[in-house]
This record gives C-alpha cells, structure tokens and sequence, in this order.
C-alpha cells in the first residue's frame, strides 16, 4: 500500500478516534446540563464553521490529528451555567466521559476481530492445499473442501480422519465434503507409500473456523483491555526494576503510530493467518490498541489532561473545598506547554529510533 494511502487512513483513523473521544465529552456536558459551545474537528486556528445544532458551533480547524469540545465557561467559575461553575460532581462525569468513551470503542472493535477471528471446529477439517499427482488432485479435490464424514461416519477430529484414511490405504473410501455450501460425496483410493512430507490422499488439513459466538467475542475483549490497563500500570515499576527495556517501553507520537499502523497493514497483506471472516485482523488490533491507549493516556493524573481536570475535583470530595480556579488555569497552562515540548521529544525519537511491532 502507498505511503499517501496509509497517511490518510492513519489520519482519518486518528480523527475519529478523538472524535469519538471528544463526543463522549459531548454527550456528558449536554446530560449534566452544561452548553457546548463549539465542537471543532482539528485544532484552531479555525478554517470554517460547517453548522450549528443546538448552540453549539461545528467547525473544522487547521491543524489535523485531534479535535476539541469548548464548553460553556470551561475555565471561568464566574460564568453561569458553565463548566467550571458546576458541581465536581458534574465535572467529574465530564471528564471521564472522554477516556471512557475511548474505552469503548476499542472494547467494540475488539469484538469485531474477535467474531471474525473465529473458533476452530473440531469435527470438521478443511483442505488447505493439495499435492500435485496425489489423489485428491486426482479426484478434483480443492483446497477449501471441508470433510465431515468418511463412509458414512461423521469425524471426530483431524487425527481420526487421519488413522481411518491410513487405515484404508489401497481401498476406496467415500469422503462426504461441504465444498461452498454444497454438500457431496467423493470417491478417493488412499495411496500406499507416499512420498516423503505428503499423507495417503496428498492434502493438508486444518480445523475450519466459525465466527467466534458475540458473548464470547465481548468476554475475550474485556479481557484483552483489562491486560492492556494492567500491563500499563505496571509498566512504571517494571522499568525501574529493570525487567523493561526503556528504549521498548517508550512513548510514541504520531509519526511512531503512523510506522505501527504502516506495519500492520503491511503484516496484513504479506500474513496467511486463515481467519473465520477476511478482516485486516493486525490493523484492527491496532486501532483498538491506539484508542484504549488514548483513553489511558489521558486519564493520567497530568494537569491539562482529562486526568488533571479529574484531580483537581478531588479536593471538593474530599474537604470540601475547591481549588481556586486562577490556581488551576495556571497549573494547566503551563502543564500544556510542557506537554507540547513532551511531544516534541516523542517526535524526534520516532525519527530518530522508529517503532517497531514486536
């Protein structure tokens, strides 16, 4: 896939991400009672306003790979009505709103790879090449031919379909197969002696795949996010004790999650992994990965960050007593400006040490 097709799906994909991350904010401001004032795709300055619903601005800004919500006196307590007047409560649920909601959209796509990734079924077995001159290319035999019974006799498994076609060398047996949702029957003599690497009938076998069941698919999904939470909360610890190697363990800007992203597809194209449904199974792991990051990511306990807006409305839970928000404008100010300098770093690090999928 070209370089110019691969950075438009990386920011296309990056886009919806934080659009969706953003639109969680959304949905918990409207719900709490707080105005929206402007839902922006991208960072200003501002290109153009598209539309207007319901008082709140929809436009489209000049730098790419992000977007924002402004809600109602977001860091004015003198505003009424706003976000910065409201309970901690309320902005408590809108803070977490956002990685939550980014939460939730790699649990879903998780699902989708999931279903599609399938569950082997063990009573059945699935032609996956054919030898030439063998006597499955003899009798028309093709690869993708399932085989549920010999003689009559549903299989159990791949290994008794094995032992009763060794079994049976040199006689004819009748395979019953599905061949594209088709059942019927063919007549095959098993070989006696074949050559070296091949089996009597000259085929490859492996278990076909059903689409994984949906309860299923969801259970292994959350099982896989709550890895990804733990294995980076212990991720600290596990680079100080040195069990970690930091160059591994590393932050990644945008141009080290366009190489991850450009890996996968790449691990797609060149991968024979057989799958129940024909998914880009590495590039949908990816997005997953990428949004649950996101979500962690901005939960952490940073100023400027969703986690740091969450911090700051502990206090009030705890004694009562909030913050004065001029103390907190400036905290995040700052907090933001050393971010931009952070992402500076990651970047040059991205060029200078590319990522790599283990």
């Amino acid at each position: 896939m070209s370089f110019l097709l691969v950075l438009l799906q990386v920011v296309f994909v990056i886009g919806l991400l934080v659009f969706f991350h953003e639109l969680g904010h959304f949905i918990a401001a409207r719900a709490v009672g707080v105005p929206i004032e402007e839902f922006g795709f991208g960072y200003p300055p501002r290109l153009a306003k598209i539309g207007e619903w319901q008082g709140t601005e929809i436009t489209i800004n000049w730098i790419p790979f992000g977007g924002f919500v402004r809600p109602k006196g977001e860091a004015d307590d003198t505003v009424e009505g706003g976000m910065a007047a409201a309970p901690a409560w309320k902005r408590l649920v809108i803070a977490l709103s956002g990685p939550v909601m980014n939460f939730i959209i790699g649990i879903i796509v998780l699902v989708i790879v999931y279903g599609a990734m399938g569950t082997p079924v063990s009573n059945e077995a699935m032609v996956t090449q054919i030898a030439p001159d063998s006597p499955a290319m003899q009798v028309g035999m093709l690869p993708g031919d399932i085989i549920l019974a010999v003689d009559g006799e549903n299989i159990e498994n791949i290994e008794q379909l094995i032992e009763t076609v060794n079994s049976n060398v040199g006689n004819e047996i009748t395979l019953t197969i599905n061949r594209d949702g088709t059942t019927q029957d063919i007549r095959i003599t098993p070989r006696e002696n074949p050559p070296q690497g091949e089996g009597a009938m000259g085929v490859g076998l492996s278990n076909p795949l059903k689409p994984t069941p949906l309860f299923q698919s969801i259970g292994y999904a959350f099982e896989t996010t709550g890895y990804i939470i733990r294995e980076t909360i212990l991720l600290p610890g596990r680079l100080i004790s040195g069990n970690v190697d930091p160059a591994v363990a590393r932050p990644v800007g945008y141009k080290g999650i366009f190489d991850i992203y450009n890996q996968a597809v790449e691990m797609d194209q060149e991968s024979d992994v057989y799958t129940a449904e024909p998914i880009p199974v590495f590039t949908l792991s990816i997005i997953a990965n990428i949004s649950i990051a996101l979500g962690i990511t901005n939960l952490l306990p940073i100023p400027a960050l969703d986690g740091g807006r969450i911090l700051f409305t502990l206090p009030e839970f705890i004694f009562g007593k909030r913050i004065p928000q001029k103390w907190e404008n400036a905290v995040n100010t700052v907090s933001f400006l050393l971010l931009i300098g952070l992402m500076v770093v990651i970047t040059i690090l991205d060029f200078t040490n590319p990522v790599v999928i283990p």
